[in-house]
């Protein structure tokens, strides 16, 4: 495996921050997950293969339950380490449907990984390209200009291609990613239209105590940022007792308190619960949304990893 020395990794990232930050943005905020902890391909493809096994994870959210049209979320995520310890591979398939508008994304994920002189730490560059589909139906739903219904439905097919930086080691880890470069159409649920999507990034970051020998507890934040909408913050706290049982606490900054139960049911499979209740004027009508995730897990020649944190 190729190590370097830490006093090389800040060039590293300053190079790659400035890269991110060369290109216009100007857009609608990606999908928003609660157990993003659990999810991180999702938002950063330098995760791909970091868990060192092949590992499946699908989740499933429906947003502001009683709010006709509001957000529904699938994702799947496979990923594995290849041969060479330094190389990870990954598939990530999203489908998020607003209102009159169900849009997915199929991504390939590509990651390599390096190693400080201490053998305890990598540094792990990845890079994603795929394809975001748009259709919209619409004779969906209610909307405040009548003539909406009256438009012609769209579809519309656009490359994707993003990149990100994830440093970690068996305790903590931080990343830095954008996973779509280019510009691609959405629809926008204020302005009731198909508008550009703006870049997003996204900035992730977690720790784990170890409190004794049967407890574990784990802070975690993302931050994600966009041009023209606020900037959404997630913070959250589990703890993880016996390696099997996770309670936790999450806020979204401005927008909803959440909690978490997550049950290791054996080494490779992990299933997990998130119920978000809204804190904005929105709370008025819907009861809250609900996100379901599972995670399954498998060595090379059928040997089942020790259950992780992260």
């Amino acid at each position: 495996m190729r190590m370097i020395h830490k006093s090389s990794v800040l060039r590293i990232l300053i190079v790659f921050i400035t890269l991110l930050s060369m290109h216009n943005v100007n857009a609608q905020q990606d999908p928003q997950y609660t157990q993003y902890m659990y999810n991180t391909m999702s938002v950063n493809p330098g995760y791909a293969g970091q868990r060192e096994a092949l590992s499946i994870t699908g989740l499933f959210r429906t947003q502001w339950v009683g709010i006709d049209g509001a957000p529904r979320t699938q994702t799947l995520g496979v990923h594995s380490p290849l041969n060479n310890d330094n190389l990870g591979l990954g598939l990530s398939i999203v489908n998020d449907a607003l209102g009159p508008a169900n849009e997915t994304y199929i991504d390939g994920n590509f990651s390599y990984s390096i190693y400080f002189n201490d053998a305890t730490t990598k540094l792990s560059f990845g890079i994603k390209a795929g394809m975001h589909l748009l259709n919209t139906d619409w004779n969906k739903g209610v909307y405040k200009d009548p003539d909406n219904v009256f438009k012609e439905n769209i579809s519309l097919f656009s490359p994707t291609i993003g990149a990100g930086f994830y440093l970690h080691s068996d305790k903590w880890y931080v990343g830095l990613s954008v996973p779509d470069f280019l510009t691609t159409k959405h629809y926008d649920d204020f302005q009731e239209s198909i508008a550009s999507e703006r870049m997003h990034y996204y900035l992730i970051a977690g720790y784990v105590f170890d409190l004794n020998n049967n407890l574990k507890f784990k802070p975690a934040a993302l931050v994600k940022a966009v041009s023209g909408a606020p900037i959404i913050a997630d913070v959250s706290g589990n703890f993880l007792i016996n390696d099997k049982l996770t309670l936790g606490l999450a806020y979204r900054w401005d927008d909803a308190i959440s909690g978490l139960i997550g049950f290791q049911i054996s080494d490779g499979m992990y299933i997990g619960y998130a119920y978000d209740a809204t804190t904005t004027s929105l709370s008025n009508y819907n009861s809250g949304s609900h996100e379901i995730m599972m995670r399954f897990e498998l060595q090379e020649l059928g040997r089942l990893i020790s259950p992780r944190f992260f």
